[in-house]
């Protein structure tokens, strides 16, 4: 009968956590890192990445708040999620029509991103702290590595848009460090 009565505990106390604590933190971590949305539709390309963007609040970004080698969501709270509504290749590598999650592996002079076909609830893990990301690198569909360029002046919020200079790219950029993914039909 104990068992019972803990087992119960557990259980009303689980779908607590779940049902109303994490939509409240949720919420809470918007108030400092607000979803944002950019968007492409020209050319016959209709794309749109929805994420939360952070800010560098003093801090010094990639090496220390965001490590190198490590796998990073990607922006704040979910993860960062890429749609495009046709078929396009990112560099050289086809990228289906479809929705995916974006993740990369930031490092001073290149970045490792990862089009991903799963989308977690949330960017990293809850029982690691934060330290580890929820994604699955067997559901990677594809990985590409871009340069580093180097920023003038430091950007505050971290910013995901697309360029089109002739050639478009979906552009991250945060602090002192910009990386370009090149897209194409």
């Amino acid at each position: 009968m104990k068992l019972l009565k803990w087992l119960l505990i557990i259980v009303v106390l689980g779908l607590l956590v779940r049902f109303v604590g994490m939509p409240i933190m949720q919420n809470q971590t918007k108030k400092h890192s607000p979803e944002r949305t950019a968007t492409y539709t020209q050319n016959g390309l209709d794309l749109s990445v929805n994420y939360s963007s952070p800010s560098k609040k003093g801090r010094v970004i990639f090496g220390e708040l965001v490590p190198y080698d490590l796998v990073w969501r990607t922006g704040a709270n979910e993860p960062t999620t890429f749609t495009t509504k046709t078929d396009i290749k990112v560099i050289d590598k086809k990228l289906k029509a479809g929705t995916y999650s974006l993740w990369t592996i930031p490092n001073e002079q290149s970045w490792k991103v990862m089009f991903n076909e799963e989308v977690p609830d949330w960017g990293v893990t809850v029982l690691s702290g934060g330290k580890e990301t929820a994604r699955d690198a067997e559901t990677d569909f594809i990985r590409v590595e871009v340069p580093v360029k180097k920023l003038s002046e430091p950007l505050e919020s971290f910013t995901i848009d697309f360029e089109d200079t002739g050639q478009l790219s979906l552009t991250l950029s945060w602090d002192d460090t910009k990386v370009n993914v090149p897209i194409n039909r």
